[in-house]
């Protein structure tokens, strides 16, 4: 059945791509055998991350523009906050880049982050696996740009691209220095306003290599995404950057980090801390913790 499955997705099948992301994101018995079963990709993902109000979805819709010209075919995971009360999103894709629904070389989903503390999707690398088995060009997840959302995006993605607007702060100088670190491509959007060519030219003398670790200069680019202004300097920079991408290291990291919540979390599959404490009661004032979990 999986393999069935997966030769559907490799053939563009956006119906049972759909589907499985679901049965991946609510564990359905057997959804690793799916994962088991995806092949190596080269697919580029491109991951949109920056502060609250920044534009990032409006931005995306610009993009998805440029690259839909060129013929590409197109994924995209939207992570939105999640409600509180029933962990489902709460923008949701049905308001966001409509226009794009019945095109054909465009995939749209969103995704909630179930309470996840980094503020991405707690199956983000698995669903976006997922999608990389797809015959999409591009791949872009826009992040709700709250927590660690914005540094975790970095070990997911092949270009990070940050948006921030002119107000982000009174200075650069206040900038999170995480957001420093991880953009591959810095935008100022909404770059139309009051005091945006100061913040540029701010923010690229902070990311000159004799202050920043990074030895290549790292791309500003002004958009006005509303307009579609600068976007097509904005593809061209990302698809430059990809062509120059080396292995992430920050990847790796996360990657490896992933690994071992999964093994810790296959292995404690079969205990529970109701069996447990009746253990414990039945132990009785002979109880040891030590001797207790050497079982395990």
């Amino acid at each position: 059945m999986w393999q069935q499955h997966l030769q559907q997705i490799q053939l563009g099948d956006i119906k049972t791509l759909a589907r499985c992301i679901s049965l991946v994101e609510n564990e359905v018995a057997g959804y690793e055998k799916l994962l088991q079963l995806l092949p190596p990709s080269t697919t580029p993902v491109i991951g949109i991350t920056g502060p609250p109000g920044a534009g990032k979805s409006t931005l995306v819709d610009a993009l998805i523009g440029s690259i839909t010209e060129q013929g590409k075919k197109i994924g995209i995971l939207c992570v939105d906050p999640s409600s509180p009360f029933n962990l489902g999103a709460l923008l949701g894709d049905r308001i966001r880049m409509s226009e794009w629904y019945n095109n054909p070389n465009v995939y749209i989903r969103s995704l909630a982050t179930r309470g996840s503390l980094g503020g991405l999707h707690p199956k983000i690398i698995e669903l976006t696996d997922l999608l990389k088995a797809a015959p999409f060009d591009y791949i872009i997840i826009e992040t709700v740009g709250v927590g660690q959302s914005e540094i975790e995006i970095a070990g997911l993605a092949d270009t990070t691209v940050v948006v921030v607007v002119p107000e982000s702060g009174d200075e650069v100088q206040t900038m999170k220095a995480g957001l420093m670190e991880i953009a591959d491509i810095f935008v100022v959007n909404k770059a139309d306003r009051a005091d945006a060519d100061t913040f540029v030219k701010n923010l690229r003398l902070m990311l000159a290599p004799s202050f920043s670790s990074k030895q290549i200069p790292i791309p500003v680019i002004k958009t006005v995404a509303l307009q579609k202004k600068g976007i097509a300097e904005l593809y061209e920079a990302i698809q430059t950057h990809i062509q120059h991408h080396t292995i992430n290291d920050k990847r790796l990291w996360l990657l490896a980090e992933k690994a071992y919540h999964l093994i810790q979390h296959k292995r404690m599959t079969n205990i529970n801390k109701a069996a447990l404490k009746k253990e414990i009661e039945l132990a009785g004032t002979t109880f040891n913790l030590y001797q207790f979990i050497q079982q395990y």
